[in-house]
């Protein structure tokens, strides 16, 4: 007679391995990235809970046991950060996470700024934009966040950004990148008239574009033209051009082949 008992079933599917693994939560799979250090630790978990609040008590308590604030933001606020974009690059986190996390690092870094008589060292800015005639702005204000949290200061123009604008801020601010973003198909041809003026004046910086309406092949047509799928690209593009990456190595990374 057939055992079908559920302890002879377990044994069963233990036996043959079939039995799946028990999978971890995200706050398991954090928990093995937190650095150890004590008072660390407490900063990057509340950065990835998305606890301001937390994140503020965190970096108090380490100024108190002698830290200095402005240290804290490469050592606790990036570290926590560092946490959240691997769990989001792998799968374990998701979008709204990560923009939680991105708030609460900022408060932080304001926080560890207005406990310091030193300014902290940026990576380089970037100018932001949404297209000229489109209103959607909440892909540009993901991308902003995420540069912020990553270390770069952003020129933010706003929605509806004419393009003589977006010239003129590269003009005035030098940044290592510009990005677009575009909901509606009638107003990402703004890009090209913005790509054609920088090249008109000499200014090849990368011009990462995405949104809705963007799609790589519109985007490689234009000379400065770097295709962002999703706006976690932007801080990872603006990273390789810090490491020297150049408008055809970008293309090479970040363009599906």
């Amino acid at each position: 007679m057939l055992d079908f008992t559920e302890e002879s079933l377990k044994k069963v599917l233990t036996r043959y391995n079939v039995a799946l693994e028990k999978e971890m939560t995200p706050e398991e799979a954090a928990e093995e990235l937190y650095p150890k250090d004590e008072l660390i630790y407490p900063i990057a978990k509340a950065i990835f809970e998305g606890e301001e609040d937390d994140v503020v008590e965190g970096l108090q308590a380490a100024i108190d046991a002698g830290k200095e604030a402005i240290t804290l933001i490469d050592d606790a606020l990036m570290v926590g950060m560092a946490v959240v974009t691997k769990l989001y690059d792998d799968g374990v986190i998701f979008l709204p996470n990560v923009m939680m996390s991105a708030d609460a690092m900022l408060d932080g870094i304001e926080f560890c700024k207005e406990n310091s008589d030193t300014a902290p060292e940026t990576k380089g800015t970037v100018v932001c934009h949404v297209a000229e005639g489109d209103v959607h702005d909440i892909g540009k204000n993901i991308v902003t966040a995420l540069l912020r949290a990553n270390g770069f200061d952003v020129v933010d123009l706003g929605r509806d950004c004419p393009v003589d604008e977006v010239v003129a801020a590269v003009e005035e601010n030098k940044p290592i990148m510009v990005t677009g973003t575009a909901l509606m198909t009638t107003t990402m041809y703004a890009f090209k008239e913005v790509n054609d003026k920088l090249v008109e004046k000499g200014l090849n910086v990368p011009f990462a574009c995405g949104g809705g309406a963007v799609n790589q092949d519109f985007v490689a047509q234009y000379e400065l033209g770097v295709y962002g799928e999703e706006a976690a690209d932007a801080p990872k593009i603006a990273d390789a051009i810090i490491a020297g990456s150049n408008i055809a190595t970008l293309r090479e990374a970040f363009h599906k082949h």
